[in-house]
């Protein structure tokens, strides 16, 4: 009991000093809690533990997630790793060669380098050097196909996959599907462990079971979208694929930057123990993200009321209350 009233003390006095950020241990406060713990009896041990804060232990997750992906994919030499990407040299050259020849295209500039200068570049580095550093080529007339048949209502659907990691440090995949039009999330649908071309299906028939399906699916290059049975399901159900551009995640956009949002807004806020807890904070945060967030996309309405053709509800700013959403996650104004 006494050991236990010092460690209490002791914590009390740490997280009571006045930072900005997190106190630092001093010696003295490494000693007493060394020594009080040695005497603690276990069971007792973590009720007297209130110094960790769920940020802490959101840190501590992360951090064990990158040291676990970094000792899998890691080089384990201890040589230096080479350039990254093309000299400064060569991106001056090809700036220069597309000023002078606003014409030529991606393939005939790396031609012509390679012929010119012995290389051995392709059109994908002329393409992104140009797009990263070549500012003046003129823009495109009008809208990508993929933007225009957006435009037609319940006609694309987009979807993309990524992965987290459990409190235990077990890999999940999700899919995430959603409509071009409204910006609207259709559903999310979990598995654990490694995909193959079934598991994609089984995801993805999850997820449209019981709706509307488009004319049009939009998705990446990913080798699980490239299975005989991922493409047998599309053709069952009558759906026309329409693949993205090859590594230009532009040409992805409103997929690849919802994918942004969950990891941001949610995924790196929260634990979840096992796929059943994680598809329960996922369908909460779809139904926030479809019926409560506003996008400026779509001129600040929400994917349900743009879905819908419903204007957007006005509360007053004299008669109003704050909503929890996402288990407390989020907190907007609603009308009183």
């Amino acid at each position: 009991m006494i050991a236990e009233n010092m460690a209490l003390r002791q914590q009390l006095i740490v997280v009571k000093r006045r930072y900005k950020r997190a106190p630092n241990l001093t010696m003295w406060d490494r000693l007493i809690f060394a020594f009080t713990s040695g005497i603690i009896l276990p069971r007792r041990l973590l009720q007297t533990a209130i110094v960790i804060k769920p940020t802490t232990l959101l840190k501590w997750h992360k951090a064990l997630v990158d040291r676990k992906y970094r000792n899998l994919y890691s080089n384990k030499t201890r040589k230096k790793p080479g350039p990254k990407g093309p000299s400064q040299e060569l991106i001056t050259l090809i700036i220069q060669m597309k000023q002078k020849n606003p014409n030529f295209g991606c393939f005939r500039i790396a031609m012509q380098i390679n012929g010119s200068f012995g290389l051995n570049i392709n059109k994908d580095v002329v393409r992104r050097v140009l797009a990263k550093h070549f500012k003046d080529h003129p823009k495109s007339p009008g809208p990508s196909w993929l933007t225009s048949i957006g435009h037609i209502k319940d006609s694309l659907w987009s979807l993309d996959l990524f992965r987290c990691e459990s409190i235990g440090l077990k890999t999940h995949w999700i899919m995430v599907v959603m409509d071009q039009f409204s910006r609207k999330i259709v559903g999310f649908a979990v598995h654990a462990g490694d995909v193959d071309g079934v598991a994609v299906c089984i995801l993805f028939n999850k997820i449209q079971s019981g709706k509307k399906l488009p004319k049009y699916l939009s998705s990446d290059n990913d080798p699980l979208f490239k299975f005989h049975r991922w493409r047998a399901n599309l053709r069952i159900i009558d759906v026309d694929e329409i693949k993205s551009v090859p590594y230009t995640p532009t040409s992805h956009p409103f997929i690849e930057r919802l994918i942004g949002t969950c990891r941001r807004e949610m995924l790196d806020r929260i634990l979840f123990w096992n796929a059943r807890d994680l598809q329960k904070k996922l369908d909460d945060f779809k139904q926030y993200y479809n019926a409560q967030r506003n996008h400026m996309g779509i001129n600040c309405h929400t994917p349900a009321n743009k879905a819908d053709n419903i204007g957007i509800p006005v509360v007053d700013i004299n008669h109003y209350r704050w909503k929890q959403h996402c288990r407390g996650l989020f907190d907007l104004p609603v009308a009183a």
